[in-house]
């Protein structure tokens, strides 16, 4: 069996991050350090370690929804660098400068903000009872995004939702700053490219446009949950604003935002509340709930790419 699809199975994370795990000489093979990715192991005889620690084949799956809040990083590793407020590098200061000064070329200005404190991680939200089980995100959100995290310790699934072979649907509420044109949304739905980088096709529809004075004094339909999510996440205190339904089917790094960047518009709310028809329903920013069997059928069902919906 490849090692990235046994520390897979094993919980310890997705075959891609173990792929990453080996690369970094941080997993061995009966105490020899490993560092090629197509290595097979024999989990009859051979002994695994990742950082030291050896590797034990987990015997019950665990598969969690979470609603990751706005300022939280998408891990939940208590010594990445988000968490020990590591300092960015010069080259990574030096790549921040030159993305700044292109947006706001484009009349784009985007905040980048220094972090002095520890910031949250999903850890912080997990309660003792799951925290030693490995469970790792399925995906990932921006720190500034918020909404539906998978959160599981069974590898080969999150390697199938995950592979860019899946195109599962992912649904998104966005609101940015000022109107879209017609022509732009055709642009979004047809696939753009940014920096050299292709963002496949996407749904994307307008849902409604916001024009008031302070958006803290916003009159809105006290039915309509998401517009009021909407105006209570937004930073900005006046302008017009338009919100979008926007449904993806890929998962490139902050491929929303960048879409929208390429049609000159500042994304000021993002918010995840489907994949597939799995959606984050009414559970509240930070909390968490473990999937049914149906969903969790569904789940495997999708990725194997078979149609079958989710029992109610």
């Amino acid at each position: 069996m490849r090692i990235n699809k046994y520390l897979a199975e094993c919980g310890v994370c997705s075959r891609r991050k173990a792929d990453e795990l080996v690369k970094e000489g941080r997993v061995s093979v009966n105490k020899k350090v490993v560092r090629e990715v197509g290595t097979d192991v024999d989990e009859t005889k051979d002994v695994v370690f990742v950082d030291g620690k050896k590797v034990v084949r987990v015997t019950h799956y665990d598969y969690l929804l979470f609603y990751k809040p706005k300022n939280c990083v998408t891990t939940l590793n208590e010594d990445n660098d988000n968490k020990s407020g590591r300092k960015k590098t010069d080259k990574e200061l030096e790549e921040i400068k030159n993305r700044t000064e292109k947006l706001a070329s484009k009349g784009i200005v985007e905040e980048v903000k220094e972090h002095s404190k520890p910031r949250k991680i999903i850890t912080d939200f997990i309660g003792d009872d799951y925290k030693n089980k490995r469970l790792y995100p399925v995906g990932r959100l921006d720190y500034d995004s918020e909404g539906l995290l998978l959160l599981t310790n069974d590898g080969d699934l999150t390697y199938k939702l995950t592979h860019p072979s899946s195109e599962i649907p992912k649904t998104y509420v966005v609101k940015i700053e000022g109107t879209i044109e017609e022509s732009d949304l055709a642009a979004l739905r047809k696939g753009v490219t940014v920096d050299g980088v292709k963002y496949g096709r996407s749904k994307v529809k307008i849902t409604g446009i916001e024009k008031v004075k302070d958006t803290k004094k916003a009159v809105i339909d006290p039915k309509d949950v998401l517009a009021r999510e909407a105006i209570e996440c937004n930073e900005d205190t006046s302008g017009v604003f338009t919100r979008l339904e926007v449904i993806i089917f890929e998962g490139k790094n902050r491929e929303i935002r960048r879409m929208f960047e390429a049609v000159e518009k500042k994304v000021v709310f993002l918010k995840r509340v489907a994949i597939g028809e799995l959606r984050l329903g009414g559970l509240a920013r930070g909390a968490y709930r473990p999937l049914n069997e149906s969903e969790i059928a569904y789940l495997y069902a999708i990725a194997n790419k078979i149609q079958q919906p989710i029992e109610r």
